[in-house]
């Protein structure tokens, strides 16, 4: 879980998270910016293709 407070999320956000969701061996992150009109917006899920491989 990644969490921001920003007006609007980069690609480099994702990008960070998807690096975590690797080092840790997880299928499923989510990027959560607080900083967006609703919550609905600011909310991200980050799919890890790689957790499966070896």
């Amino acid at each position: 879980m990644e969490v921001e407070a920003l007006e609007r999320l980069a690609s480099i956000h994702s990008a960070q998270l998807l690096t975590y969701l690797r080092l840790s061996r997880q299928p499923v992150g989510l990027l959560m910016n607080f900083g967006e009109e609703t919550f609905r917006q600011g909310l991200r899920r980050v799919v890890n293709s790689m957790a499966g491989s070896s």
